[in-house]
């Protein structure tokens, strides 16, 4: 268990056996028992596997049908608001008032997590600043791309400094380019302010890039909880990345009897011993194309969900 930053063991999320039924008999989750351990943490799932139910009950917005919950050591149904103060909450949806100016909507919602307001107006000018939008933090929302309007959910959700952060989807709407950007600021909130967060997603290469442990989620059901690095194992494959000349690449190896096959940008060839390395190499080398990446494939999270058929244990621990 990791000690928090005044040296005492710390517990981000703990639960037992929480279930979720809705009146419409929509079961949203079922027995669900973990604990999570600080660090930054994916939350990964199919849509519907009951992501968004799990992040609601953490915040006390959902009330679970049985079983227990606690948040940095709190009850979300009798300590919600201490929760509010020491947790900040980046939603799925677009819900940001158009008309606001994006530096009186985080000033406001600093206020809310009750910073006085000289603070909250400088904390929210700081979280701008963290999330690259300072120079337009007088614009009105309405004018945002979808891009800014993500890292303004980012900047509310960071303004009052809390222990943990929860993001449903954070990457939801953005094109390839605002992606990276978005993990990328992510990534530096979690490595550079110590802060925690977990990372709602249904894109598990997301997670792979920035976490460092993730959660299963597979029909309201618990599938695994374990390390990134854990889930991950590295395979008798190489992957070969070239920025061109692809395809004449995989016919020169295939020339040399070694056979090609194809996973999106990335040609995968067996190792069948230290020679190959050699072999793709010269070939790169003499069709003069840029090497970008060639080293052991490692089995992707997605391959290990897809094979993952066994029970789960009763409990689950993510530990740091």
């Amino acid at each position: 268990m990791l000690a928090g930053a005044y040296g005492v063991e710390v517990t981000l999320i703990a639960t037992e056996s929480l279930t979720k039924r809705y009146a419409n008999g929509v079961l949203a989750l079922s027995d669900f028992t973990v604990r999570v351990q600080p660090g930054v943490i994916g939350l990964v799932g199919a849509n519907g596997a009951g992501k968004s139910t799990l992040i609601k009950m953490l915040l006390g917005l959902v009330e679970p049908t049985s079983g227990r919950v606690s948040v940095l050591g709190l009850d979300p149904r009798a300590d919600a608001e201490q929760i509010r103060a020491r947790v900040g909450y980046m939603p799925e949806h677009d819900c940001l008032p158009p008309d606001l100016i994006a530096a009186e909507f985080v000033t406001h919602m600093a206020r809310m997590s009750g910073l006085p307001k000289v603070a909250a107006r400088e904390r929210a000018s700081e979280a701008l600043r963290h999330v690259g939008l300072y120079e337009e933090r007088y614009r009105q929302i309405g004018g945002y791309s979808t891009g800014m309007k993500q890292r303004v959910k980012l900047a509310q959700a960071l303004v009052h400094d809390p222990d943990l952060l929860l993001l449903d989807e954070p990457t939801n709407g953005l094109d390839p380019a605002g992606r990276d950007a978005m993990l990328g600021l992510i990534h530096r909130i979690g490595t550079e302010f110590g802060i925690s967060l977990i990372v709602c997603s249904h894109l598990l290469g997301e997670v792979e890039r920035i976490c460092d442990s993730l959660i299963a989620i597979d029909g309201g059901r618990l599938l695994r909880a374990d390390l990134v690095s854990s889930m991950t194992t590295s395979s008798e494959v190489l992957a070969v990345e070239v920025a061109e000349g692809q395809d004449d690449l995989a016919a020169a190896l295939d020339a040399l009897g070694l056979p090609v096959t194809r996973d999106n940008h990335l040609l995968l060839v067996p190792l069948t011993g230290p020679g190959t390395y050699d072999q793709i190499m010269g070939e790169v080398a003499r069709l003069d194309l840029p090497l970008h990446r060639l080293d052991l494939r490692r089995h992707r999270i997605a391959e290990l969900f897809a094979d993952a058929a066994a029970p789960t244990a009763p409990e689950a621990e993510v530990v740091h």
